[in-house]
């Protein structure tokens, strides 16, 4: 009878466990992207997707951003589409628009929303020319691609393809009351709450299967980005990035080419720093180097004099890389508890401290060994005693302080006496009869 009970048992207690889990989703997560999209704008939507997953509850992008990168865009869409809880944009507050990126974002959602006297469009892709600034895209391959995969997620979504098309090929704008007419988002909401009562019980399909979402009761959580994020957001911004790339690079080149300055180190950080905020090595990347680079920099410290441009910006390097590298949340792979987490982020700003006193310590410890007398010019002029008889011409020890050498003198010298170096040939000493005055 036991044999057969454990089974139901084990069934039950998963049933409850899987009902705490549940019950512990008492919020909804809410996540602000304005400004430029950028690689940290899919950091950030990753970072507050993983939460929201792990509690079971919907997302709510607000979205007020004049565009952005394409490929951090198609990034935060595939992450849409493989959310395991709803994904709902809101178009806020009052005064804001979803143009270009945001656009995509927007209609890439489970459910899309506009605050009124917001607008929605101006989709048409454009590139940057040095020359002649931004200019719109108009190549046939291109505007199609886009066309047809802004078109798919209308679809997707039960939303008017048309219109869709609309965006990118005429650049046309709504607002929000007419975005809802023609179909292309669902609500018009004066607030987060006036949005959350309107989906409350409403049915939408992931890959998972349906999801009914239910918003009775919720707490609204406003979720903030970490400090790993906020660094990458200051990076990240298109201009900060690209004057960071242009002048480490200058500065490497006036490094290597007038070395002794520094100038090499800061430009070789600041071209990382300037590489990870364009996207072009990526963040997990990016943060190897910065490490690699702190490492050779502590390194360099211990075989110059001092202790300074070198180990300070070897200790800033490591510091940096290791907040990127850092996870942030418990969910996905990262099977622990947040306090665990948050004890691993201790460790990563603490650790490099720790090691950097050692590398202090040992930096402090040779310049007083490079202080002190070189080993020959003590030992040319001191009196040593010998170990042994030494012929004339021959090779025999002496003993000078605590240390053994190899010795040879034009006279005979016995042992115990005491004979004064007058010079020294590699690791054997010339010696001579010590004549006290």
């Amino acid at each position: 009878m036991l044999k057969k009970a454990i089974p139901l048992i084990f069934i039950l207690l998963l049933t409850l466990l899987g009902a705490a889990y549940s019950a512990k989703a008492d919020h909804i997560i809410a996540v602000k992207v304005d400004g430029t999209i950028t690689a940290m704008s899919s950091e950030v939507i990753d970072e507050a997707l993983r939460e929201a997953e792990a509690l079971n509850t919907p997302l709510i992008i607000l979205i007020d951003t004049p565009g952005g990168n394409l490929d951090a865009t198609i990034k935060i869409i595939d992450r849409i589409e493989r959310s395991t809880v709803p994904v709902i944009g809101y178009v806020y507050p009052k005064g804001a628009r979803a143009w270009s990126a945001g656009t995509y974002i927007l209609l890439s959602t489970h459910i899309a929303s506009m605050a009124p006297h917001t607008i929605l469009g101006s989709a048409q892709p454009v590139a940057y020319n040095p020359l002649g600034g931004t200019q719109p895209i108009n190549d046939t391959k291109t505007i199609n691609a886009l066309t047809t995969f802004l078109v798919e997620k209308a679809r997707m979504h039960g939303r008017n393809e048309t219109t869709a098309a609309r965006f990118i090929k005429e650049n046309l704008n709504l607002s929000a009351e007419e975005a809802k007419k023609m179909g292309v988002i669902e609500y018009v909401a004066d607030s987060v709450e006036e949005l959350l009562k309107m989906i409350d019980g409403v049915k939408v399909e992931l890959l998972e299967g349906e999801y009914v979402i239910k918003t009775e009761g919720l707490k609204i959580v406003w979720w903030e980005p970490s400090l790993r994020l906020q660094i990458l957001k200051v990076l990240s911004d298109p201009i900060i990035s690209y004057i960071l790339f242009i002048a480490g690079l200058y500065a490497l080149i006036f490094g290597l080419t007038s070395p002794g300055y520094g100038s090499e180190v800061i430009g070789g950080i600041c071209l990382i720093l300037g590489l990870i905020g364009l996207g072009l090595t990526g963040i997990f990347i990016g943060g190897i180097l910065l490490i690699a680079l702190g490492a050779v920099l502590l390194l360099a410290e211990l075989f110059t004099p001092g202790f300074g441009l070198l180990g300070g910006a070897g200790f800033a390097c490591i510091i940096i890389g290791g907040i990127l590298l850092f996870p942030t949340l418990p969910t996905g792979p990262w099977l622990v508890s947040t306090d665990l987490l948050n004890q691993l982020l201790l460790i990563t700003l603490l650790a490099p401290l720790i090691i950097g006193a050692f590398f202090i310590f040992a930096a402090y410890k040779v310049i007083q060994a490079r202080k002190r007398p070189p080993a020959i010019g003590d030992i040319v002029g001191g009196v040593c005693v010998a170990v042994e008889d030494i012929p004339k011409g021959k090779i025999g020890l002496v003993r000078c302080g605590a240390e053994y050498w190899q010795a040879t003198s034009d006279q005979d010298i016995t042992k115990g006496q005491k004979v004064k170096v007058i010079q020294k040939d590699g690791p054997i000493l010339k010696i001579e009869p010590y004549q006290q005055t």
